[in-house]
């Protein structure tokens, strides 16, 4: 695990993920050519680092295998609802359920509180106990927003093989990447060359 995610350190953020950590969030788990896979979120360690980096969590929440399998679990439900936009096809009714029971499980409206010197204001509960549980409604959230608004025209899976990553499409961009746009380039040019040998 490690190992890969050293030897990929220099992978972009795709397009349309700093403007939806919802992508990222989909995108932390990635197909790299060779059979190799990248998972940011496949130890406890990795996936506290991942919420840290995004302002989900203190760099030492120490997290437990636990919350990092319902991080995974709701990965795997946004991925779903992503490839169904792509393709045109109704949503899984399993990866809607998932998204709404994280969504209604914290309460995303600040709350009325009181300060006995400054009076009222209004503040989102965070408790340190609920970290994980925030952070996924935070992305559940955020994934609805997406799925729902004017960029989801956009929404696509990038087109060079292996690679298993969405983006917001720009134009006719439809790579992450322009390591992944090289290699598709790359094999369109080696099928183009391989044809001709074939039938003669």
């Amino acid at each position: 695990m490690e190992e890969t995610l050293t030897a990929e350190p220099a992978l972009p953020p795709a397009p349309g993920e700093e403007q939806y950590p919802a992508l990222a969030f989909a995108n932390s788990a990635i197909a790299l050519p060779g059979g190799q896979f990248t998972d940011f979120l496949g130890t406890p360690a990795t996936a506290n680092q991942w919420l840290a980096e995004r302002g989900f969590a203190p760099a030492d929440a120490g997290l437990r295998e636990m919350c990092t399998a319902q991080l995974r679990s709701l990965r795997e439900q946004i991925r779903a609802l992503f490839a169904s936009r792509v393709a045109g096809l109704p949503a899984l009714p399993a990866a809607l359920s998932a998204v709404n029971d994280v969504m209604v499980k914290v309460p995303t409206a600040p709350l009325l509180q009181w300060d006995e010197k400054n009076g009222p204001y209004r503040v989102t509960p965070h408790p340190v106990t609920e970290i994980v549980d925030h952070a996924l409604a935070t992305l559940a959230a955020n994934a609805a927003d997406l799925l729902t608004g004017p960029d989801a025209e956009r929404l696509t899976a990038c087109g060079s093989t292996p690679c298993n990553r969405y983006l917001l499409r720009r134009g006719r961009r439809h790579w992450c990447s322009t390591r992944c746009g090289d290699r598709a380039r790359a094999a369109r040019a080696y099928a183009r060359r391989a044809r001709p040998a074939r039938s003669a």
